[in-house]
């Protein structure tokens, strides 16, 4: 067994078809663990080290609680078990809240994207933890791991909606798991900072974040790229919040409870 030992482990990563959720799918299945993908995307990516017996890959809508059921019993009706939820699944609009050239305009923030942003980040996260909870509370051990991010700890200029869905999912994390540590489960939280280019990353998201800055997504390039207000000097790489989530699920980690791990290169905003 390997020092990590989560073969044979039952995982499920919820938003894993890009981005952080793929990566840390990948870094589960390194380690010998059995996952269950749940995504919007209809197209089911290949993901290193799968196989016909260690992933199971769903379309599911995190807000839809009948999706999330179905996905609990089919990963039980395969696997006989949970062991590990990691709530990745979340969106991003960016928007102003006063957008004084264009009030009411295509950049300013309205119900209907805030309705959204928090139906998927605050609502979904929700569902499915308390859909696997019961599960985990049943059997009495079990990891939860909520994808958060720096800008929930920060606050984030043009993200205001996103940065308080994510200061929500930190409140989650702290009162969850006061009332299911215990009950033998553990909650954690990720928070990443400045990650290294997905496909998450849209030019839609760019033009909307840089119109939000009064800056060109040229300049929003450039910022991602300087790392002078990272005291490690350089962008995150999606493997290392991977290897945190890996190791979080983990019983090595097992006295890590109610708390939000910020993983940023050491940036912060003082």
């Amino acid at each position: 067994m390997s020092w990590l030992g989560l073969e044979d482990k039952v995982v499920i990563v919820t938003g894993a078809a890009s981005g952080i959720g793929k990566t840390v799918t990948e870094g589960l299945l390194e380690q010998g663990a059995n996952v269950v993908v749940c995504d919007l995307n209809n197209d089911k990516p290949s993901y290193k080290n799968e196989n016909e017996k260690n992933l199971i890959y769903e379309v599911c809508d995190v807000t839809n609680r009948k999706q999330v059921q179905e996905v609990v019993r089919k990963t039980k009706d395969k696997y006989g078990k949970i062991d590990a939820l990691i709530n990745n699944a979340g969106i991003n609009i960016p928007r102003l809240l006063v957008d004084e050239k264009d009030p009411n305009g295509k950049y300013e923030l309205d119900e209907k994207v805030f309705d959204l942003v928090a139906k998927v980040n605050m609502k979904g996260l929700f569902i499915f933890t308390q859909e696997v909870g019961r599960e985990l509370v049943s059997q009495k051990h079990g990891v939860i791991v909520n994808m958060s991010s720096e800008a929930g700890l920060e606050g984030s200029e043009g993200q205001s909606i996103y940065a308080a869905t994510k200061n929500a999912v930190n409140s989650f994390t702290r009162s969850w798991a006061k009332e299911l540590g215990k009950k033998g489960v553990r909650i954690v939280g990720i928070a990443p900072g400045i990650l290294e280019e997905t496909g998450l990353r849209t030019i839609s998201y760019e033009q909307a974040l840089a119109y939000t800055r009064s800056i060109t997504v040229e300049d929003l390039r450039k910022g991602y790229e300087s790392t002078s207000t990272t005291p490690l000097g350089r962008a995150g790489k999606l493997t290392e919040v991977s290897d945190l989530a890996c190791f979080l699920v983990s019983d090595r980690a097992s006295y890590i409870h109610g708390v939000t791990i910020n993983i940023a290169g050491g940036k912060t905003r003082g």
